[in-house]
């Protein structure tokens, strides 16, 4: 399952690390600090997603996640959140299970990409895996990507990571 996961994590950065949003990135400088992994992030008990009662989606990490990546409503993080600031912005990785379908799950990203004002940029179905990304009009932007891929406990594993943009 992980290495499903991990295979559909590569082609996505791999489809938009193909679409060149600028001639050329910016060189990192010396000067760009990455903050130190933060604790989980407060999630919606599991009774509370089992019986309906979805808590209104919460930060992906302590207060820097813009709305647009923020968790699936009751979601379980695995793991610790990365956060790190750099001359690109803010941004963040995180891994969650949840009871939703991996289709539930994009859509809610989707709709909140959009919003946001980010334009889907990445979709792609690969059995019942799903991915999808969406970028800024700008190189330095927002953007966000997500996979999302049933486990053979029959909860969906979902691996996301997110630019605020400078």
């Amino acid at each position: 399952m992980m290495l499903r996961l991990a295979a559909v994590s590569a082609v996505v950065l791999f489809s938009l690390a193909g679409c060149d949003r600028a001639k050329a990135p910016p060189q990192p400088t010396a000067e760009a600090e990455t903050a130190a992994p933060v604790a989980p992030a407060e999630t919606a008990d599991s009774q509370g997603a089992a019986s309906g009662d979805m808590a209104a989606p919460s930060p992906a990490s302590t207060g820097t996640a813009p709305a647009f990546a923020a968790l699936y409503p009751g979601a379980r993080i695995d793991g610790a959140p990365l956060t790190a600031d750099g001359a690109a912005g803010p941004g963040g990785l995180v891994n969650f299970t949840t009871e939703a379908t991996p289709d539930q799950v994009v859509a809610f990203y989707r709709e909140r990409a959009e919003a946001a004002g980010l334009k889907s940029v990445t979709g792609m179905n690969q059995g019942e895996a799903r991915a999808y990304g969406a970028a800024g009009d700008n190189p330095d932007g927002p953007s966000l990507q997500v996979v999302a891929a049933p486990g053979p406990d029959g909860a969906t594993s979902v691996h996301m990571n997110w630019s605020a943009g400078s």
